[in-house]
């Protein structure tokens, strides 16, 4: 196992450690978008994106966009290369504000956190779309992993943690329960040539109706183009 340092928060780091990753010369079968944060206070990345549309969503969006090109070489006819992104179970209830996706106007730890989850379903929908009008052999889905407990809950109000802390045994996912749906998703032969699913326990399922608005899911990935600077080729495409 060899680690490279990455910082999704930093647009720089990404793509410094694309570079790093690209002069490797390594095929790319398997990528896993899982890092996160929720309900922080209101505060920005280096790059001035509120916390949690930058690191959750745009981080993983420029990572995913500027590997494609490996990810397409990598994946064969019969064995695809996958890209899993986490979501939650929270996109249920998130809003994507396009006019105001840095939560400026009015800012909610729980709406900012519900809004990058939904981002990150609408985007693993749209990125599909692309991958299939192109013909490549890369799938994209998306995955709700379950309540896990985890230091992910360390900003929540202290009587939540209370009740997280005599409750995690009965209700909680232990980590590696909370993994079993990426890893399903990333290794799985029946999810072999299967993208744009939602995938919950193992199992497809749909997720919020907004989710699949194809109108949505193209103007946000223009947005994320024009935030993150790279080309939006994919607005030429239906």
């Amino acid at each position: 196992v060899e680690f490279l340092y990455c910082d999704l928060a930093s647009m720089k780091s990404i793509r410094q450690f694309v570079r790093q990753f690209r002069a490797k010369n390594c095929p790319l079968h398997v990528l896993v978008n899982n890092a996160g944060v929720m309900l922080v206070p209101e505060r920005k990345t280096e790059d001035g994106f509120e916390e949690h549309f930058g690191l959750n969503y745009l981080g993983h969006f420029l990572l995913t966009n500027l590997l494609l090109d490996t990810l397409k070489q990598s994946g064969t006819h019969s064995h695809n290369a996958r890209i899993i992104t986490v979501s939650s179970a929270t996109h249920y209830v998130g809003k994507l504000h396009l006019n105001d996706l840095q939560s400026r106007c009015s800012y909610s730890p729980h709406g900012a956190y519900a809004q990058s989850k939904l981002a990150l379903v609408l985007f693993t929908y749209r990125l599909q779309h692309l991958l299939t009008a192109n013909g490549s052999h890369v799938t994209a889905n998306v995955v709700d992993p379950g309540v896990v407990n985890t230091e992910l809950y360390k900003h929540v109000f202290w009587v939540v943690k209370v009740v997280k802390w005599m409750t995690a045994w009965l209700f909680f996912k232990t980590p590696e329960e909370g993994a079993s749906t990426s890893i399903y998703a990333a290794v799985s032969p029946e999810m072999e040539g299967a993208g744009g699913c939602y995938v919950y326990n193992e199992e497809r399922t749909k997720s919020a109706d907004i989710a699949y608005d194809e109108e949505l899911q193209r103007r946000l990935w223009t947005e994320s183009c024009k935030m993150v600077g790279i080309s939006d080729e994919a607005s030429r495409l239906p």
